[in-house]
């Protein structure tokens, strides 16, 4: 049974339950990963996308004066 590389916690799936591009979340510490290969099974932390105000305005154009 895999584990959280992050707090050891095993999982609640097996490996060969999933598939690549799936997200699973450690139950203990709450942290998401991707699954970017099934054999032998690998995993990549998600990231929290973080966006500034400054770098998405939706529906605000700026002109030209």
């Amino acid at each position: 049974m895999p584990v959280c590389p992050e707090c050891d916690t095993p999982f609640n799936f097996a490996e060969d339950e999933v598939d690549e591009g799936e997200v699973v979340l450690c139950e203990e510490c709450g942290t998401e990963y991707e699954i970017v290969a099934t054999d032998p099974l690998e995993l990549s932390k998600v990231e929290a996308a973080g966006y500034d105000d400054e770098d998405v305005q939706l529906g605000v154009e700026e002109e030209d004066e």
